[in-house]
């Protein structure tokens, strides 16, 4: 293939599948120039990453499916928090259900893996495949007043609750980290959004709706930049704290070192 400039021979590598890449390896055996061999070092690495992911989704799915066998279960719904630690706004729960022969949604990750330009599509995807799904918030006053864990208690409660309200009766409620007890049909899964399909869709879901209502958040509440800061503890976020007070958005509980007054 030595009459092909390399720039041709890298387009065709480029495209290549691994059948393909096989071919062109041996037609480009006896090539020694640099950029023929970049360009079959990067088809590879290419087709490395493809089936690396390829397999990693395929886990996704294949591990929440052995969950249910082992319960002679099909139905499954996965449950996962987003905003646990953010000093304003909510923190959202997510419940999806997804098919059982479900075709795997590309780049399904627990959201934090998850490129935020990305999550938007990924989102939709979710929605559009799901028997059902729901986001159930828990507001900062009864954060405040009853604690995290009494109110994520309380949100997992209601998902489920609005995924029954659809119509779907899951036989399994995946769980991601630590027992919580409310259901004989909770199973638990340590980094459960990074291993079942079901909890890392509910985590992409609640990661998007939550952002997006901290935008809106933000047209209401200006000055604390809501829609950068999604109500984290960033060094601006805490700055605007303390020169204008806390919001009604406000986390008191969370916010007592850096703040004295409030201003709404």
């Amino acid at each position: 293939m030595h009459e092909l400039t390399v720039d041709k021979i890298t387009a065709q590598l480029q495209a290549a599948d691994r059948d393909g890449l096989a071919v062109l390896e041996r037609s480009l055996a006896a090539d020694t120039r640099k950029g023929v061999q970049r360009a079959l070092a990067a088809a590879r690495k290419r087709l490395d990453a493809a089936e690396a992911e390829a397999a990693r989704m395929q886990g996704l799915y294949d591990f929440e499916r052995t969950l249910a066998a082992e319960r002679g279960a099909q139905l499954v719904v996965g449950l996962d928090e987003v905003g646990r630690g953010p000093l304003a706004g909510p923190v959202a729960v997510g419940a999806v259900v997804l098919p059982p022969d479900a075709e795997p949604i590309a780049g399904l990750n627990d959201s934090k893996q998850v490129r935020p330009e990305d999550r938007p599509a990924i989102a939709a995807q979710v929605k559009a495949q799901a028997l059902a799904w729901s986001v159930q918030y828990m507001q900062p006053d009864e954060i405040d007043a009853a604690g995290m864990t009494a109110v994520l208690k309380l949100a997992f409660k209601r998902a489920v609750a609005a995924i029954e309200a659809a119509g779907v009766a899951p036989e399994v409620i995946l769980l991601d980290g630590n027992p919580l007890r409310l259901d004989p049909r909770e199973v638990n899964v340590v980094k459960g959004d990074g291993r079942c399909a079901s909890i890392a869709a509910a985590s992409i879901i609640a990661k998007v709706e939550r952002d997006a209502l901290m935008e809106q958040l933000d047209d209401e509440f200006p000055g604390y930049g809501f829609a950068s800061n999604k109500g984290y503890a960033s060094a601006a976020h805490i700055e605007a704290i303390q020169r204008l007070g806390l919001s009604p958005m406000h986390r008191a509980s969370f916010c007592t070192a850096f703040t004295q007054a409030t201003l709404f």
